[in-house]
């Protein structure tokens, strides 16, 4: 072992403070911001001011989901190949520059789309537009994935066990506020951008600069979240048994260790399901509003903010309050139960069609989801091992980005399933969100057969035979 490890050990490193916690959560708030851009005023533009048909516009946005197994990858490289003289830091800021510059350029081909349809209608010349801003999407996809796996795990590699519950409750609320900021700063810069009268030019006029000033933004919060905090708090020289060694982990021997205990499987499903179950109300909520209460299109959207703001106060405080007490699978157990005990809350209001009572809903829901966001989160963060904590994390974000997308899907086809058995629309919806709860129960059972301390006994001992190259290639 290195001379670096031992002096590591005599020097204690020094813990992080809040303030620090909250730098690094600007990091969070600029992918919230990003997310509020991409998804939010891109899809927007391509659907309503371009008429570009909407499932086209989601699949070719999508694409940046699809291309999330190279999570895996940018996670293991982390692990084994320094860059820019870091583990971490150097892949967060290269791929921090390239997402934010591949938003702007993803927009021009919007712009392109756009022109070429009011042109000539779906030519071949426009569905070749459409499949170039697919590209577009998957090399944003790559990027937001060889940024956010290394930075989480840096913050594996900065924090201990006691404050790691701390440390994701800031950063991940971050996420929510980065969302929240984004809509008013936009929301300003876009003003007068709602016309239906406006030709592409005049868009034009008003939008580029946004995808100009807040990437600039974003970039700048990531390295203001960022710099410094590798080299001053990260453990990973101290806690890897693997530093300065030239047989370093490859991503082969990574995927053996990855593979080596049945823990890595269970936990893997156990986010599959829980994620799918979260987020399978996104595509149905705002027609839920619609159909059944009543609500227009702008008080549906504002639903949002029920959700947003519960799920906010959620991760803010079960970080602080509830994770030391009652510890991480319980912590995350009780939100899956609290969750779906409120999504029968949601289903019970549209009987009466009470607006009150959604809105009521779906702030407990956001605090229950907030809760098991924190939890699963901090439990995510505990199920690594140091020489390859960027492979496991690249692990955990394919499994959720795998669901995200599901979820989209499974929604809108329980929806259609439900339609087709039941006359009475509130019926029709709540299938979806039946389904939901049980996913929910479901996932607390996988959760109880998560043992850490087995999953780290298991990945030790498949590093050490990896490196003595007792474990097939």
């Amino acid at each position: 072992m290195s001379t670096s490890g031992t002096t590591y050990q005599s020097k204690p490193l020094p813990r992080l403070k809040l303030l620090t916690m909250f730098r690094l959560g600007l990091f969070q708030m600029g992918l919230g911001i990003m997310s509020l851009l991409t998804l939010g005023v891109l899809n927007r533009i391509m659907i309503d001011e371009l008429k570009v048909l909407p499932f086209l516009a989601a699949a070719a946005i999508a694409m940046h989901q699809f291309v999330s197994p190279a999570r895996v990858l940018f996670g293991q490289m982390s692990d084994a190949k320094p860059l820019l003289g870091y583990h971490r830091t150097g892949y967060v800021w290269l791929g921090a520059a390239l997402f934010t510059t591949l938003s702007f350029i993803a927009l021009q081909i919007v712009w392109q789309l756009g022109i070429n349809l009011q042109g000539s209608g779906w030519s071949a010349i426009t569905y070749t537009w459409v499949i170039i801003l697919g590209l577009a999407f998957a090399l944003y996809g790559l990027a937001l994935s060889a940024s956010s796996t290394p930075f989480a795990a840096l913050l594996v590699d900065i924090s201990d066990e006691d404050n790691r519950p701390q440390l994701v409750g800031v950063v991940w609320s971050m996420l929510m506020v980065g969302i929240v900021v984004g809509a008013i700063i936009s929301s300003k810069l876009l003003k007068g951008a709602d016309s239906q009268t406006l030709d592409i030019a005049q868009l034009q006029t008003i939008i580029n600069p946004v995808f100009i000033i807040m990437p600039v933004l974003v970039f700048g919060l990531c390295l203001i979240a960022t710099s410094g905090v590798e080299k001053k708090y990260s453990r990973y020289s101290m806690r890897s048994t693997l530093v300065e060694r030239e047989d370093q982990i490859t991503l082969t021997r990574a995927l053996s260790v990855l593979t080596a205990s049945r823990q890595t499987g269970l936990f893997f499903s156990f986010l599959l399901v829980l994620t799918i179950s979260l987020f399978m109300q996104d595509t149905v909520m705002e027609p839920y509003g619609g159909e059944v209460f009543g609500m227009t299109i702008a008080q549906t959207t504002q639903l949002n903010a029920f959700f947003g703001m519960g799920t906010l106060l959620g991760i803010a405080s079960t970080g602080f309050l509830v994770l030391p007490r009652l510890g991480k699978p319980k912590t995350t157990k009780l939100g899956c139960i609290l969750a779906a005990v409120c999504i029968i809350l949601i289903i019970g209001a549209g009987f009466p069609a009470s607006t009150s009572l959604l809105k009521s809903g779906l702030l407990f829901f956001g605090l229950a989801s907030g809760m098991i966001t924190a939890g699963a989160t901090s439990l995510m963060l505990d199920l690594t091992i140091a020489e390859t904590a960027g492979t496991f994390i690249g692990a955990w974000g394919l499994s959720q980005a795998m669901a995200r997308g599901l979820a989209t899907l499974c929604g809108g086809l329980v929806l259609n399933l439900g339609k087709m058995i039941f006359e009475l629309p509130v019926m029709a919806y709540g299938t979806v969100f039946v389904v939901q709860a049980i996913g929910l129960i479901i996932a607390v059972g996988l959760l109880g057969r998560v043992d850490v301390k087995e999953f780290r006994e298991n990945a030790q001992a498949a590093i050490s035979a990896v490196m003595q190259g007792d474990l097939d290639g």
